[in-house]
C-alpha cells in the first residue's frame, strides 16, 4: 500500500502503469482512512477487450519513417529551429515557472491555477521521485523556451506537464510540440530500450488535446484497462445523488468526478 500516493484528495498509484495492482475493498478502506475522497485502482493493464479506460502509451520506434508526410516536415522544421535536449533541473527551477504558468492559462478548464506555491511543490515532488527533465532551447539565440518533466520507472517512461512559451506554440514554423515528443520517444524507445512511454491514463478533465495529437501525429495507443473507484460512504452516496444529472454539473471539479465514474468497469 506503500506505492499509492494521495493527489487532490484521490489516492493514486504511485508505479508503472503496468504494475498496478487490483485492490480489495478491505485494502481501499484502510487508504481512506488515513484520508482522502476516493481511491482510484486500474488494473488488467493493456488487456485484450476495449474498456471505457485507457492509459495512452507508445511502445514502437520507426523513426521519421513511420509518420505521415505532413508531420515529418514540422518534425524537420522543429529540429532546425529548435534544440531538444535532456537536462538538470536547474534551468526549470530558474525559468520554468513563467512558461508553466502560461501553459496552464491555455488550459481548457480553470481549477488548475498554477501560481509560485503549486509549482514549488511541483518542484519538490520531482526531486523526490526519479525523473528526467528535457529543455527546449531557440537556436537563433539561446532562449529557454520550454520544458517538460518526465516520472522513470525500471520499464517506463511517463511523460509530464509540457510547458513552451505561448508565442513558440503558436507560431507555424517552430513546431516545438513536433520535436520535443519525436526527440524523447526516441531517445527512452530507441536509445534506452524502455517497454513503453506513455502519456498518462485518459483524461477526465479534457482540458488539453495532447492525447488525440500523439495518437494522430506519433501513433500512440490507447492501452485499455479497467478502472475501479472506492469513496467515502458519503462520497459515494453524492456521486450516486448527481450522477443523473451529470450534463448540468458546471464545477469543474465535480464534473471531472463524475466523468471518471462514468469510465468504470
Amino acid at each position: 500500500m506503500d506505492d499509492f500516493y494521495l493527489y487532490r484528495k484521490a489516492w493514486r498509484y504511485d508505479g508503472a502503469p503496468h504494475e498496478e495492482p487490483r485492490l480489495n475493498k478491505e485494502e481501499a478502506r484502510a487508504l481512506l482512512k488515513k484520508g482522502g475522497l476516493l481511491v482510484r485502482n486500474t488494473y488488467d493493464f493493456d488487456c485484450k477487450e476495449e474498456t471505457a479506460f485507457w492509459n495512452l502509451i507508445k511502445d514502437q520506434f520507426g523513426g521519421l519513417e513511420e509518420l505521415s508526410g505532413n508531420t515529418r516536415k514540422k518534425v524537420r522544421r522543429a529540429l532546425e529551429k529548435l534544440e531538444f535536449k535532456p537536462i538538470d533541473i536547474t534551468p526549470i527551477e530558474q525559468e520554468g515557472f513563467p512558461i508553466l504558468q502560461a501553459t496552464f492559462d491555455d488550459y481548457a478548464v480553470t481549477d488548475r491555477i498554477m501560481n509560485r506555491k503549486t509549482f514549488q511543490e511541483y518542484l519538490d515532488w520531482c526531486k523526490l521521485k526519479q525523473y528526467d527533465y528535457w529543455g527546449v532551447y531557440d537556436k537563433t539565440n539561446g532562449k529557454f523556451i520550454g520544458f517538460c518533466a518526465n516520472r522513470v520507472w525500471k520499464e517506463a517512461v511517463e511523460y509530464g506537464v509540457v510547458g513552451i512559451l505561448p508565442e513558440y506554440k503558436r507560431q507555424c514554423t517552430a513546431y516545438p510540440y513536433y520535436g520535443l515528443f519525436y526527440s524523447m520517444n526516441r531517445h527512452y524507445l530507441q536509445e534506452r530500450g524502455f517497454r513503453y512511454v506513455t502519456d498518462g491514463s485518459r483524461s477526465i478533465t479534457e482540458h488539453s488535446h495532447i492525447q488525440a495529437f500523439l495518437i494522430e501525429k506519433f501513433l500512440f495507443r490507447k492501452s485499455h484497462c479497467h478502472l475501479a473507484i472506492h469513496y467515502r460512504w458519503w462520497m459515494g452516496l453524492a456521486v450516486k445523488l448527481l450522477y443523473p444529472f451529470r450534463r448540468w454539473i458546471a464545477s469543474p471539479r465535480v464534473k471531472a468526478i463524475l466523468n471518471m465514474e462514468s469510465m468504470k468497469g
